[in-house]
């Protein structure tokens, strides 16, 4: 107990006599931190847009005016059996003409057509929505070929290119986020590294007297470990506090862009998280940084 308290005092002493160059380190790590928070957040930006791209995508599936609404919500629950089926929308025929009159309310021909009609000429339709370009065929071979007597028609067949295009577009997405997340995360490790094996390089004529005088390689790589830990500390609460104030800053740029996406919600909402994380990631990095960097100097 005793050694590893001279440890930790030797640690605090080398970060206070050292203060610019542990200053110039925890800036370093405050930057790759940064980096590295910033991906998770650019994360939940690109799946908000994902995300918004995919549900503009669905299959509508059109009936005969003479269809029970029975039959459709039969239908409707057996689609929705469909594992890979996230949402199953219904609009009736009197639903789809009140939105068609709002949406043409300003065209006095169309709404003067419309008056003319005694009839509802618009039929109702599901609008079916799933995870995968790939499942939209299935589903739509479902519905043709068990209820092909009450469907008058399903638009897969028309909408099929875009889908494909759609989904296509949405994976490389996904994947380009990936990739450049972890070139990110690799770059910025390699930066907090070098950074610490320059502090621990000013440091070498000390690490070479303690080895003279007998000191083990445990008590050596103490001081530099608690040091490391300091460092992690400061730099993943100073990262924590310059995102939050960076998320307030753009969140609304965010929001016009992606709507469903509120950075600033998820980072209060998952506060304790990200700072476990970024703790996490500050003090293993200076950490093991610390531990491999010295040891060139513990060899005899």
């Amino acid at each position: 107990m005793r050694t590893l308290l001279r440890i930790i005092h030797a640690g605090l002493a080398s970060f206070k006599r050292n203060f610019l160059l542990s200053s110039a380190t925890s800036a370093i790590l405050v930057l790759s931190l940064s980096v590295a928070l910033s991906i998770i957040l650019f994360s939940v930006v690109v799946e908000g847009v994902v995300t918004e791209l995919e549900s503009k995508v669905d299959v509508s599936v059109y009936f005969h005016p003479d269809t029970s609404e029975s039959q459709i919500s039969e239908v409707q629950r057996s689609v929705e059996r469909f594992p890979e089926v996230v949402e199953v929308k219904y609009t009736s025929r009197t639903e789809a003409l009140a939105k068609f009159k709002a949406r043409h309310s300003g065209n006095e021909i169309i709404v003067a057509a419309l008056e003319e009609l005694e009839d509802n000429p618009l039929e109702a339709r599901l609008a079916i929505r799933a995870v995968d370009a790939s499942a939209y065929e299935a589903i739509a071979g479902f519905v043709e070929g068990r209820f092909g007597g009450i469907v008058s028609k399903v638009n897969y067949r028309e909408n099929s290119v875009i889908i494909q295009r759609v989904f296509a577009v949405t994976n490389g997405i996904r994947l380009g986020g990936i990739v450049l997340g972890l070139v990110l995360f690799i770059i910025t490790g390699m930066v907090a590294y070098n950074t610490i094996r320059l502090a621990i390089f000013s440091q070498r004529d000390e690490i070479t007297v303690m080895r003279l005088v007998g000191a083990s390689n445990w008590y050596i790589r103490g001081p530099f470990v608690v040091t490391g830990i300091v460092n992690g500390l400061i730099g993943s609460m100073l990262t924590f506090g310059l995102l939050y104030m960076v998320v307030r800053a753009v969140n609304e740029s965010v929001l016009s862009f992606v709507p469903g996406v509120n950075l600033l919600d998820y980072y209060v909402a998952n506060w304790t998280s990200l700072l476990a994380l970024v703790v996490g990631l500050g003090i293993t990095t200076t950490v093991l940084s610390s531990a491999v960097a010295i040891r060139r100097y513990l060899r005899i």
